[in-house]
């Protein structure tokens, strides 16, 4: 009777030890490439405004609103995103808009998560599109027959362990060709940052390598910012200063197209 108690005893522990392997390994199985792709789509998408850094830098930076939201969904499953960016003050009048297709990184690059730019066909169809109800947007279907020509690709990868973002990456070198302002070819750089916060930092170059557009000083930094934060920004204290950096635009990356 004892032997067979601790047969039993050691039958059990046995599958415990298997049991617990399992799922120790379930739960450390790496990370698919198309679990790289939605974490990114997710973390591109919202509202998100640069009013941190243009208190810090007025003289090299704009408050923008970047907003952004799901549109479609590819047949192989890439991501189709819309995105618009304003000044914070007049968000139903975007001075930039583009579709992100998101997908995952082709097995022969190094990169994890490619995110691609494109124009859209008929842009005034699309202003203000996240914040519509979605029965007041463009269909699914009708997105995809209106991604216009390929603008941009940037390849991100993960971040190492110990930095503070989680994705960065930058389009190829050399960049894509851009005929804005003079330039010839731009390039760009992003990062996803801890606490929903992106970095983006747009560049058109002529073709002597100077720099015709864009933010010199460093990316543009775009969180997340809480509702008594926004009625904060809306004081008509802010408006003068706002105001006059407006109209500094010309030149500035907003226009960079």
């Amino acid at each position: 009777m004892g032997n067979g108690s601790r047969a039993r005893g050691v039958v059990m522990k046995t599958l415990l030890l298997i049991g617990g392997a399992l799922l120790l390994k379930r739960l450390t199985k790496s990370t698919t490439r198309w679990d790289h792709t939605r974490l990114v789509a997710q973390s591109l998408t919202g509202q998100k405004f640069s009013r941190d850094q243009a208190s810090r830098d007025p003289d090299n930076y704009f408050n923008i609103r970047l907003m952004t939201c799901p549109a479609a969904e590819m047949v192989d499953g890439s991501k189709v995103l819309y995105f618009e960016q304003a000044f914070w003050r007049t968000p139903q009048k975007p001075f930039r808009q583009r579709f992100y297709m998101v997908k995952p990184c082709p097995k022969e690059l190094r990169c994890d998560v490619e995110v691609s730019s494109y124009a859209i066909r008929d842009v005034e169809e699309y202003r203000n599109f996240c914040d519509r109800p979605k029965d007041q947007r463009p269909l699914p279907e009708e997105v995809i027959g209106d991604i216009a020509e390929h603008l941009t690709t940037i390849y991100l990868k993960r971040c190492e362990r110990g930095k503070r973002c989680l994705y960065e990456g930058s389009t190829p070198p050399g960049g894509f060709p851009n005929s804005w302002n003079g330039a010839t070819y731009c390039t760009s750089e992003l990062a996803i940052v801890k606490n929903n916060e992106i970095h983006t930092w747009d560049r058109g170059y002529d073709d002597d390598g100077n720099q015709v557009w864009g933010a010199k000083e460093g990316p543009y930094e775009f969180k997340p910012v809480p509702a008594s934060s926004f009625n904060d920004m809306l004081s008509p204290l802010n408006f003068p200063f706002q105001q006059s950096m407006e109209k500094r635009i010309e030149g500035s990356f907003v226009l960079q197209d």
